[in-house]
């Protein structure tokens, strides 16, 4: 499964890109900025990459799990999950036992950021070459990716790219005095021009330092690296470099959409120029790792999202980013299992469908570390928890989960991000561990007050638990082409509480159903086939043939897939 060709450089070829690193932290180190040379060079890989094909056939079948390291399993007593913790769990993500059904099933990992930070959340990178010693060392990292290889786990990252640190050492450089080779790196003007945040409220972007302004979308403590500047684009396709040479199989890119700035409010979003930096650092990784995925967090409407595949008719896929989070697509599900429409998700499925470049691989998903987690939002309500894995994990393209998800983890009591991130609960807190299975000492952060039933171990061997149902989902997933691969089509029907929908392929049609309203439904589907074989269908639930099509039964929020073809 993976091109044992792919091996970590040499001990001498980090040190080489530590030195270099190093250089960097002194304005009396200062390295020269690349002029046209570095351009030219970064145009012919652009070039050479419009050749290369993109190789994600993997991607089109694999189930992603989003894992905040911190939060995960702790492997020494301090109350902070790191590496070694993670990958001690990894057979409950994947123990490579396809016979067995004792595992989540998950294909990949996406592990929010790990390099060095000054912060908990490590968005705020300081040092892009090395591991964040909270998480252990660069052979702890070694370490899991040969044991999620081993069990066919692949793993992308987190590389933020639009911003780093105020205390990275580039920045550092680029305060030292305007004339700073680094200066270059971030994007600096004399005065304050009194833009705010795109997204709404009154908070600056630019921000003073020295008597001159730079910007940092976020907040001053994340300065915006300049994009336009070519010496930053071949850092950052250095940094890449590197970490693909160590084994990852490539990376969730943070803020894409925000890279260049051309003037205040929506000036701030999706402008040409980042399309363009998008596309060259696309090229520069298919041409020497074509098997690598980047996933773009473009945080926006579907009509923009779709632009950010770029274009298909030389690249299948697109030669921009092969993947962006379907945003629209996870609110458009919440809202319909919330308001027991069916409306929201028909509408949206119809927009991708209209807008997205044909082909390309959709990255679904509930919620994420920056949102209400679903089981907050839902109200803890088991049957509404399944409804939305039911509908997510039977969508076309690459579904994401967020860890804990599958056992139904809420937020902890407030609004902080840290209370979307909290511990994973292992045990039941009345087994009477303060770690409940994530630690021996105590957390770094308190568990998300819960129910009993909340964890993994009371869980993990009940056939009527979320966390089966989500193992069941995952399994006729995997089984089951249509589903990974097919196309999908609407079902008309005259019952807005229930959503319907084909899945195909050329051999392989698959009928999936969700009932999203309280009382029990009975519709006919206008479609005509075989005797349908059930795949996995909620208690209660029916599908039988008539001479007007396929009459439907299915209780309260409840779900049912059945196959009609082989």
């Amino acid at each position: 499964m993976f091109d044992p060709s792919r091996r970590r450089p040499s001990r001498l070829a980090y040190l080489a890109a530590l030195l270099s690193g190093l250089a960097l932290a002194s304005c009396h180190l200062p390295q020269p900025m690349p002029g046209p040379g570095p351009e030219r060079a970064s145009a012919a890989r652009q070039a050479r990459g419009e050749d290369t094909q993109w190789r994600h056939d993997w991607v089109r079948d694999a189930v992603f799990y989003e894992v905040f390291v911190r939060s995960f399993a702790d492997s020494d007593g301090d109350g902070v999950g790191d590496l070694a913790g993670l990958t001690a769990r990894l057979d409950y993500l994947n123990d490579a036992d396809p016979s067995g059904g004792n595992d989540l099933g998950v294909d990949a990992l996406w592990l929010m950021p790990v390099f060095v930070s000054p912060s908990y959340h490590g968005y705020d990178v300081v040092d892009y070459t090395r591991i964040d010693p909270d998480y252990g060392t660069l052979e702890d990292f070694e370490r899991f990716l040969d044991e999620a290889h081993r069990r066919g786990i692949r793993v992308i990252v987190d590389l933020v790219v639009n911003h780093t640190s105020s205390e990275h050492r580039w920045f550092e450089g680029a305060c030292c005095s305007a004339a700073s080779p680094y200066r270059g790196w971030y994007v600096w003007r004399p005065d304050d021009p009194g833009w705010t945040q795109p997204w709404g409220g009154t908070y600056p972007t630019w921000h003073a330092r020295g008597g001159e302004y730079y910007y940092g979308i976020f907040w001053s403590g994340m300065p915006d690296l300049e994009w336009r500047n070519p010496a930053v684009r071949m850092e950052m396709e250095r940094i890449a470099d590197l970490w693909l040479e160590r084994g990852v199989d490539g990376f969730r890119l943070d803020a894409t959409r925000h890279l260049v700035a051309n003037g205040p409010g929506e000036l701030q979003n999706d402008q040409p120029e980042t399309h363009q930096y998008l596309q060259e650092l696309a090229a520069h990784v298919r041409e020497r790792y074509p098997e690598a995925l980047l996933v773009g967090e473009n945080w926006t409407d579907t009509a923009k999202i779709a632009t950010y595949y770029g274009s298909t008719e030389r690249i299948r896929g697109g030669d921009e980013l092969p993947m962006s989070f379907d945003f629209p697509l996870a609110e458009a599900i919440l809202t319909a299992v919330e308001e027991a429409s069916a409306e929201p998700v028909e509408e949206t499925l119809r927009e991708i469908a209209a807008l997205y470049p044909r082909g390309v691989i959709d990255a679904p998903f509930l919620t994420n570390h920056d949102q209400v987690r679903v089981a907050t939002r839902l109200a803890g309500d088991q049957t509404r928890l399944r409804l939305g894995a039911s509908i997510l994990l039977t969508l076309p393209g690459a579904p994401f989960l967020y860890y804990g998800e599958e056992i139904g983890l809420p937020n902890g009591p407030s609004g902080d991000d840290r209370d979307k991130r909290t511990p994973m609960p292992w045990e039941e807190a009345a087994d009477g561990s303060e770690g409940r299975g994530f630690t021996t000492g105590s957390p770094w952060y308190p568990f998300a007050p819960a129910e009993d039933g909340v964890s993994v171990a009371a869980q993990v061997d009940a056939p009527g638990s979320l966390l089966a149902w989500y193992r069941g989902l995952l399994r006729v997933r995997h089984a089951t082409e249509a589903l990974r691969r097919g196309n999908l089509e609407l079902l008309a029907q005259d019952t807005p509480t229930v959503l319907a929908y084909l899945r195909r392929t050329e051999t392989e049609t698959v009928l999936v159903a969700h009932n999203l309203g309280g009382g029990r439904q009975t519709v006919t589907l206008p479609v005509e086939g075989p005797a349908p074989e059930p795949l996995l269908v909620d208690p209660g639930g029916a599908l039988r043939a008539t001479a007007e099509g396929f009459e439907l039964t299915l209780p309260p929020r409840a779900s049912g897939i059945w196959r009609l073809s082989d």
